[in-house]
């Protein structure tokens, strides 16, 4: 059981950043051929949200929070 959820915890540490990445990749390229648009912005929005919950916190400027 612990070999299961330890599996679990490893997977998601490598694979939700993976995929974060992979997200803004795709964002950028999008918004390259076509421009900004809503599919690019919620891509990098969402690649946003997935890195601040399961990954890297955001670096504020000043530190408040």
């Amino acid at each position: 059981m612990i070999w299961t959820f330890a599996r679990r915890v490893i997977l998601t540490a490598i694979l939700v950043p993976l995929g974060a990445a992979g997200a803004r990749r795709l964002s950028a390229a999008v918004e390259r051929r076509r421009g900004p648009n809503r599919a690019s912005r919620l891509l990098r929005q969402g690649a946003d949200t997935v890195q601040t919950l399961f990954g890297r916190k955001k670096r504020r400027r000043f530190g408040f929070r």
